[in-house]
């Protein structure tokens, strides 16, 4: 089975570089580039999992997150914010407002897949 994970992020490099590296890691990537488009397409194709920027044009990645746990389609699925803030505050906010984890920009490529493989259910990468 291969894993289906939802980006949801605007920068056009960020996007490139999550959606390479978790595929090259084998697995199966979705994109959306607004927090809107993101709860549409994790309601019409549920992914295993959904990494989110906080700062996104349109609603941001909380108010994202509070509509995806807020819908009985999406609301058990991990949403891992995915974010250049960095602040230790920042960290706590996240995952106070129900993020299933924190995963700071840039990311390092070598650890980016396990960082995911943690998040997923079945703490599997790729396909089985």
């Amino acid at each position: 089975m291969t894993h289906v994970i939802l980006v949801v992020e605007d920068n056009e490099r960020n996007l490139k570089l999550l959606r390479d590296v978790l595929e090259y890691a084998g697995y199966d990537v979705r994109v959306a580039r607004t927090g809107e488009d993101g709860i549409s397409l994790a309601a019409s194709e549920p992914p295993d999992l959904v990494l989110m920027d906080l700062q996104l044009p349109g609603i941001d990645g909380m108010e994202a997150l509070r509509r995806l746990r807020g819908s009985p389609r999406t609301a058990d699925i991990p949403v891992v914010a995915v974010t250049a803030q960095a602040m230790k505050q920042d960290r706590e906010r996240a995952l106070e407002a129900g993020f299933n984890g924190y995963i700071e920009k840039p990311i390092s490529v070598r650890a980016f897949p396990d960082q995911v493989r943690g998040f997923l259910p079945d703490g599997q990468v790729g396909t089985e």
